[in-house]
């Protein structure tokens, strides 16, 4: 036991690794969810992979502890990058990326990072039932 809850899931997270093999993953291991509440960790999930793969180098890791009461699923997401995740459009002109935190925002009730010790960070959300 964490104090988010019970870890259900521990991945590593690199280059080339397929997103949708750890939505499968994390699917499985959070069977007996509801089905609106699975869609909002998956997608929470999905954009904090997607940003440490887009936006930093090397291996991470995935992690998702499970609560019952209150009942909560937090994601985190370990990188190598001491940056901060960027809330709003894209800096870039024309670039439609640069929503995830948003999205992310909307759907979880916390979000935020943590300083890792040896550097780098853990992007965390917890999204409640």
């Amino acid at each position: 036991m964490t104090p988010h809850g019970l870890l259900v899931l521990d991945l590593p997270v690199h280059p080339g690794v397929a997103v949708s093999a750890l939505r499968r993953d994390l699917t499985a291991a959070l069977r007996g969810l509801g089905e609106d509440h699975l869609y909002d960790v998956l997608l929470v999930m999905t954009e904090l992979v997607s940003n440490a793969l887009d936006h930093t180098p090397g291996v991470g890791r995935l992690r998702v502890q499970r609560s019952q009461a209150p009942c909560a699923v937090t994601v985190e997401v370990d990188d190598i990058s001491s940056a901060e995740p960027v809330y709003g459009l894209s800096r870039l002109p024309n670039d439609f990326r640069g929503r995830g935190i948003v999205v992310v925002d909307s759907l979880a009730r916390t979000w935020g990072t943590r300083r890792r010790a040896g550097g780098g960070k853990t992007v965390f959300a917890s999204v409640y039932c």
